[in-house]
């Protein structure tokens, strides 16, 4: 009886670790090959151990995304930015059909977005959901959008996401930042691909660049 027990207990610590999933890098260190970017003309290089994206005047966003869909998952990775730039992740994003006629590869890039912004003199909202082309502005809701001072200028910045079902929360430098429970958004989005966004600038400004690394991937069952 003990033995079976035993065995009981096994098979199902074999079983939750297996549902649990386990850590994947997004990025090999080496090259770019499970990436594709989309939109924009900002240019991605690899930079030591970390992609550097860089603005390109009068572009508007790039976007460096994986080439896997993911759904539910925890993200981490690691980001400096520039203090004059915003940038952001988007997450279980999608791209837009391509207007006929067009000669653009890909259509628009559109889904959450888990906001990178330095915090300046009166702070931010780093860490916050954004709608990116999504018609909708901030997902993060109005009375939960306050600005604060998490995020380290000038300095590397350690960003958690877990996004399971229609809840997407955040943290950054162990600090949790926002708990989204979004019924719309996941209808829309349940499933897509992690992009890493230089935003465009204003003409006459830049060039400025921002960078990631220790990119890393659970998948959630």
């Amino acid at each position: 009886m003990r033995r079976f027990a035993l065995s009981i207990v096994l098979a199902f610590a074999v079983s939750a670790s297996l549902s649990a999933g386990e850590w994947a890098s997004l990025f090999n260190g080496k090259n770019l090959d499970n990436w594709i970017q989309k939109n924009g003309t900002a240019t991605y290089r690899i930079e030591g151990d970390a992609i550097t994206g860089k603005t390109n005047e009068g572009s508007p966003n790039s976007f460096l995304c994986t080439k896997k869909l993911y759904g539910d998952f925890e993200l981490e990775f690691e980001v400096k930015v520039a203090n004059e730039l915003n940038s952001g992740v988007q997450i279980r994003s999608q791209t837009k059909e391509v207007p006929e006629g067009s000669k653009a590869k890909f259509g628009r890039v559109n889904g959450p977005q888990v906001e990178i912004e330095a915090s300046g003199g009166k702070g931010a909202e780093a860490g916050y959901v954004y709608g990116e082309a999504t018609g909708r502005g901030w997902l993060t809701t109005p009375e939960r959008l306050k600005p604060h001072k998490h995020f380290k200028d000038g300095e590397w910045n350690q960003f958690r996401v877990v996004a399971k079902g229609p809840k997407i929360e955040t943290w950054i430098n162990g600090q949790h930042i926002e708990t989204l429970v979004d019924e719309a958004i996941y209808k829309t989005h349940a499933k897509g691909f992690i992009g890493l966004q230089v935003h465009g600038i204003r003409k006459g400004t830049g060039p400025y660049e921002v960078s990631w690394k220790n990119i890393k991937i659970k998948e959630l069952k």
